[in-house]
């Protein structure tokens, strides 16, 4: 009976482990929606909008109105949401 316990217990903890494995790895994957998907337009986002802060859109959105003014990888990138977005 003991031994049964010591198992039960094992495997519910093992669950656990893969369960919590599971969401960091799709919290990761979800940060911010466009956090992950901007990886290209880190160093375009310093050099022409320096003075904004990430969040709500405004890091975006600054980028949007230099379009002309970023790398040909933040541009796709841009373009990538923009489409998933529908505008």
């Amino acid at each position: 009976m003991r031994i049964r316990h010591i198992a039960y217990t094992s495997l519910a903890v093992a669950l656990l482990i893969v369960l919590a494995n599971q969401r960091a790895v799709h919290a990761q994957g979800a940060t911010g929606g466009a956090r992950g998907a901007l990886a290209a337009c880190k160093a375009d986002a310093e050099r022409i909008c320096p003075g904004v802060t990430p969040g709500g859109g405004k890091l975006i959105g600054c980028l949007k109105e230099h379009e002309n003014d970023v790398t040909i990888g933040c541009a796709k990138e841009l373009k990538a949401i923009k489409t998933k977005m529908g505008k």
